[in-house]
């Protein structure tokens, strides 16, 4: 994955349908799905951080095939930290909060 902050926002706008400057972050990862780079503005400038890992892949959650996923900060967290999606899931008692 070599795209920098330009190519990442390129991305974003053109091939997600998003405005990068939203405050949202993006995800991408590399087609061996190795690597992981994140695209977030801040309210005073884009920012790009990456994670690679050492053994095994990133797993994807399902849907991601279309090139858009939404994620809750905790199914991001077990993706950033190599864990697949696919078996963990929220216990009954747990409630979204209300915005």
């Amino acid at each position: 994955m070599r795209k920098s902050y330009e190519g990442l926002y390129g991305l974003a706008r053109d091939q997600l349908g998003c405005d990068p400057l939203s405050g949202h972050l993006f995800l991408f990862a590399n087609a061996r799905r190795t690597r992981l780079k994140v695209l977030v503005f801040d309210g005073s400038g884009l920012g790009a951080c990456g994670k690679r890992l050492e053994k095994g892949r990133f797993r994807w959650p399902e849907g991601a095939d279309t090139g858009r996923v939404e994620m809750r900060t905790e199914e991001l967290t077990l993706l950033r930290n190599g864990i697949g999606l696919e078996r963990a899931r929220a216990r009954r008692w747990f409630r979204k909060a209300s915005v």
